[in-house]
Order: structure tokens, then sequence, then C-alpha cells
């Protein structure tokens, strides 16, 4: 388990760096009660989740002034480049979920943006 530049919590399963995949990465994440997440993007990669228990809202899109909010048993697609956030508004219980990514590394893809979804000074 490890805490990812996104400040979720991740259980690293199918990448590189753990099987030599070529393609994609598969992790379970857990959004911790209360917690909100570091806003970001994957340039050139797709996300998709599929919640397995919880709730969680993810803000995305210029500004982060759409959002969506997924429960257990739903599913989330996030297009490549586009500005994204993930919350959990519950205070007791985490969020977790399957998360597959179409970047095999397990954290090179994400870059860290400001607040607002624009690009950060020391984003690169």
């Amino acid at each position: 388990m490890y805490e990812g530049k996104q400040r979720a919590q991740f259980f690293a399963g199918i990448s590189a760096e753990s099987v030599g995949a070529k393609g994609l990465c598969m992790h379970l994440v857990t959004i911790p009660p209360g917690a909100v997440g570091e806003v970001h993007l994957h340039e050139e990669h797709e996300t998709a989740l599929f919640v397995l228990e919880g709730e969680s809202t993810t803000y995305f899109g210029e500004g982060l002034t759409d959002s969506a909010t997924v429960r257990a048993g739903e599913f989330l697609f996030i297009p490549a480049g586009v500005p994204h956030r993930a919350e959990n508004n519950d205070p007791i219980n985490p969020a977790r979920a399957v998360l597959a990514r179409t970047d095999p590394n397990e954290q090179e893809s994400v870059v860290l943006l400001a607040a607002d979804g624009s690009r950060r000074d020391d984003a690169g």
C-alpha cells in the first residue's frame, strides 16, 4: 500500500513494476473518510473505476465545474487529459474502487495541477 501523488491510497496490483505490463495498470484505490485528493490529470492515458464500497465525488473538466458521484456497483470513466479531483465526503467510511489506467506505470503519468485545474508552476 502506498499514497499516490493525488493523495489517495493505492494497493498496487497489475503494473509494469509488478508484472511487466506493457499497456495497463490495475489497482485498488481507497479514498479515506473526509479526504480531498489533489487536482491532476493523465495527459495520454484513460482511467476507469469500478466502486466496490462507499461513494466519492469526482470534479472534472475545465475549472472543475462538472462532477459525478459514484457509489458501490457503479463505474466512472475519465478521458485522457481531463483535469480531475476525487473526494470522499463521508466522515466515517472509506470509498474503495478498482482502478484501471492505460498507463502500465503506477504513478508516472500523474500530472499535479493547481486547485482550479490549471497548470502549476512545478507541474513541468
